[in-house]
């Protein structure tokens, strides 16, 4: 499916990326891994290679310009091209009231989040065109499209929101160049996300009581990030060819419920 292809993920450390890293090489792209998690890259390059696959590690923080910048110079320099850019790093960031929610805080959840997609692509986009077009994804959520039930998210919902926007933007812009651009909108998804949360109102009001629990399709059963690999690696792939600028959810329904 991605064949002599190169693909650059960011927040490969672990998740979401680290899946979506590992599938796309076994569907035959060479992948960069790009974190600041260094040792964890180290580990899943190691288990890629193990399975005959092509691996990069690449430490890098995608909030700082200079250092996305070097990130795909390596990756350049490594395998000679670019193909596919999955933006999803992110941190779930502070959860609090807004009065007790301060401007760094905002700050910080933005540059990661939104700042941190809007690097990624921007550098990305010359690569890409010299290749004859490519696709991005980028990886939003649930809450900030169409789910606000989860209280004292408001710098994660703005930079969740604003990736859904950006895509759109960027579909339009870039479709004359042949780069397809797409936004995934997991919902609870199995991951360690939490451990990037620092959470003051953790209460979630639910409008609708479900009787088999939050999620229609799978009742408790969160998504694991396996699935949202597979969902990532169809939009990478030739088999999405017309489709661009879509917002694609994955969550069991779940947002149907609580929004």
């Amino acid at each position: 499916m991605l064949s002599d292809r190169v693909a650059f993920v960011t927040g490969a450390g672990s998740g979401i990326g680290a899946a979506s890293a590992r599938l796309m090489a076994r569907q035959g792209a060479a992948v960069a891994l790009v974190s600041r998690t260094a040792e964890e890259l180290e580990e899943l390059a190691e288990q890629i290679r193990g399975e005959g696959g092509r691996a990069l590690p690449v430490s890098g923080d995608v909030s700082d310009e200079e250092s996305v910048v070097e990130a795909y110079a390596k990756v350049l320099e490594e395998f000679g091209r670019l193909d596919v850019v999955v933006a999803n790093a992110g941190v779930n960031g502070r959860w609090a009231g807004i009065e007790d929610l301060t401007a760094d805080d905002f700050r910080s959840t933005l540059d990661i989040n939104l700042t941190g997609t809007f690097l990624t692509i921007k550098h990305a986009v010359p690569h890409l065109r010299r290749q004859g077009g490519g696709s991005v994804v980028v990886v939003a959520s649930v809450n900030g499209t169409r789910m606000f039930s989860n209280t004292g998210a408001t710098a994660y919902s703005s930079s969740k929101a604003g990736q859904v926007a950006m895509t759109k933007m960027l579909a339009v812009e870039l479709g004359p160049s042949k780069i397809r651009v797409n936004v995934v909108c997991p919902g609870a998804i199995d991951t360690d996300i939490s451990d990037n949360t620092q959470a003051d109102n953790a209460d979630v009001m639910i409008p609708v009581e479900f009787p088999e629990g939050a999620i229609p399709l799978t009742g408790t059963e969160s998504g694991s990030a396996e699935q949202v690999a597979d969902l990532i690696t169809f939009l990478a792939s030739d088999a999405a060819s017309h489709v661009s600028g879509s917002e694609v959810w994955i969550d069991g329904a779940q947002s149907l419920l609580q929004g």
